[in-house]
């Protein structure tokens, strides 16, 4: 039985595993530099100095073309490193020598060829792979699971015209020599934050002002308050209105289980501490990946815990008026699937989610997808995002501006200042979410002009349809994201005051607009 894993670390592992047995007796048969430059290298493989192995393979090589080992574990690296086209030279350099072994190596060079984006010679190849005799049942399993990639990425490449996708990297403002990632932003753009892996186990929250002149971000800073106190912590989400900060953590005696969703609220001496959500949203399970709908009415989240479809799903939680959480409910078997739901991203629009699923049909380990709300409120089937965003890799966390058109997400791409870096890339047309502007302001009593918590209603005013309902905070505030192009009315009714309605000419309100209502309330 030959056992050989899907993966491509797990295929590196299996080179200096099995052929680290070999070189006794390649010593015998091969080119003794060669052989000795071959051990030397496979030292490096063992301690991940992946790049650092490439000149004493390629000097093994040189010193004995007839050495295949080398060749092998060349191309196992240059896969590692997702230099994709040069593992795919080296493995077909490693096939012309007819080994007894080759037919297995067709499953890691059919990975290579769909990291190129060649689908169909990666279908083709892992056909072959699968042809073998004597496949163990787990090597048949990889083979069978990338089948279905290749299969999902070519019949997705017949539907879909090839997307434009030229990442650039944030640069130094933002990015360093540590991993970045969960990045979020305000809907005009002028707060940035993100999350930075420092050494060990700490994790930073971190936060970039807009500079206006550049419509560049300064230079990142670990945000003041006591959010950073506690070394573990996850994602972070900051509102639309750059009001409050939700986050993932475990802070110990503040707690219910293993990591919890918490949050901090800006004062006018900086971020408040972090306070528990509480248990309708938190449990002795795993809560994470917060994320906040426009009019901070509605948070979403990734959980464990029992009841759910498959791993981790994604759940909301509603606000209620007296401004504590409902009992979290599961977004149900329209999204969340037997395998795990993560990093769920609300869009400004308010009806388009972003997510990512190793459940769904896909490229790779795990891919980026997004489901909207439509007019009855029910969710889209999810959308894959397609390749080149989504790859034969695991995709992790997205964000996308208030425009719709930016996206930002965490890659280990060739030009990384270390790890992960932070990158922005242009989203396709066909997958962005409405062009909205927004409004914002307070209900307040008109005689004494103290804050009224109250709903605010928004109306379109040719359909007649509700397009907003929402409550505000305890001191009156209310933000409010709407779709372009149209007229609205705004209303709001309270015991004890008379009826509120007036127009909103927002029709040629272009998107990010800010609008600035106050609304007053006459007592009866």
């Amino acid at each position: 039985m030959v056992s050989v894993h899907c993966g491509m670390k797990w295929f590196l592992i299996f080179i200096v595993t099995y052929l680290t047995v070999n070189v006794v007796a390649a010593q015998q048969q091969y080119n003794k530099r060669s052989v000795e430059l071959y051990e030397q290298a496979l030292l490096l493989v063992r301690d991940d100095a992946f790049r650092q192995s490439i000149p004493t393979l390629q000097a093994s090589i040189k010193a004995d073309t007839t050495y295949y080992e080398p060749y092998l574990t060349l191309a196992g690296v240059y896969g590692e490193l997702k230099v994709y086209d040069s593992a795919v030279l080296w493995f077909e350099k490693v096939m012309a020598f007819d080994t007894t072994h080759t037919g297995f190596f067709y499953l890691p060079y059919s990975i290579n060829l769909a990291g190129l984006g060649k689908f169909k010679e990666a279908l083709t190849a892992v056909n072959k792979f699968l042809e073998q005799p004597k496949l163990s049942e787990r090597s048949r399993q990889s083979g069978l699971a990338r089948k279905a990639n290749f299969e999902f990425a070519v019949a997705m490449q017949q539907q879909h015209a090839a997307i434009k996708f030229a990442p650039i990297n944030l640069g130094d403002s933002i990015n360093s020599i540590y991993s970045e990632y969960y990045p979020s932003i305000t809907l005009d753009d002028s707060l940035f934050v993100f999350t930075r892996r420092a050494q060990g186990v700490r994790e930073n929250f971190m936060s970039s002002v807009l500079t206006p002149e550049q419509h560049t971000y300064g230079k990142a800073g670990v945000i003041d308050g006591s959010i950073n106190e506690e070394p573990s912590k996850g994602a972070i989400n900051i509102s639309q209105d750059g009001e409050w900060l939700v986050f993932a953590g475990n802070f110990g005696h503040k707690g219910y289980g293993n990591f919890d969703i918490y949050m901090s609220q800006f004062t006018p001496t900086g971020w408040s501490e972090a306070f528990n959500l509480g248990p309708q949203v938190n449990t002795d399970f795993y809560e994470s990946g917060p994320t906040l709908s426009p009019d901070k009415m509605a948070l979403y989240f990734v959980s464990d815990r029992p009841g759910g479809y498959g791993g981790k799903d994604i759940y909301v939680s509603y606000r209620k008026a007296n401004g504590s959480w409902s009992e979290a409910q599961n977004l149900g078997a329209a999204i969340n699937t037997a395998g795990d739901e993560l990093a769920p991203m609300m869009h400004a629009d308010g009806q388009t989610l972003f997510f990512c699923s190793n459940g769904l049909p896909g490229y790779g380990n795990m891919d980026l997808f997004l489901v909207r709300k439509d007019t009855s409120g029910q969710w889209t089937e999810p959308q894959n995002l397609g390749y080149p965003i989504n790859t034969i890799d695991h995709e992790g966390s997205i964000f996308v501006a208030g425009n719709g058109k930016d996206a930002y997400y965490a890659s280990d791409r060739a030009d990384s200042r270390g790890g992960l870096d932070i990158y922005r890339f242009e989203l396709p047309e066909h997958l962005r979410p409405a062009r909205t502007l927004y409004t914002k302001g307070f209900v307040k009593d008109a005689i004494t002009k103290k804050g009224l918590p109250s709903r605010v209603v928004l109306i379109n005013q040719q359909t007649r349809k509700v397009i907003s309902s929402v409550q505000t905070d305890e001191e009156g505030y209310y933000f409010v994201t709407l779709p372009v192009g149209t007229n609205y009315q705004v209303s709001v009714r309270r015991k004890g005051y008379w009826f509120y309605t007036k127009p909103l000419l927002y029709a040629q309100g272009k998107a990010d607009t800010s609008f600035f209502e106050n609304i007053y309330l006459r007592p009866i």
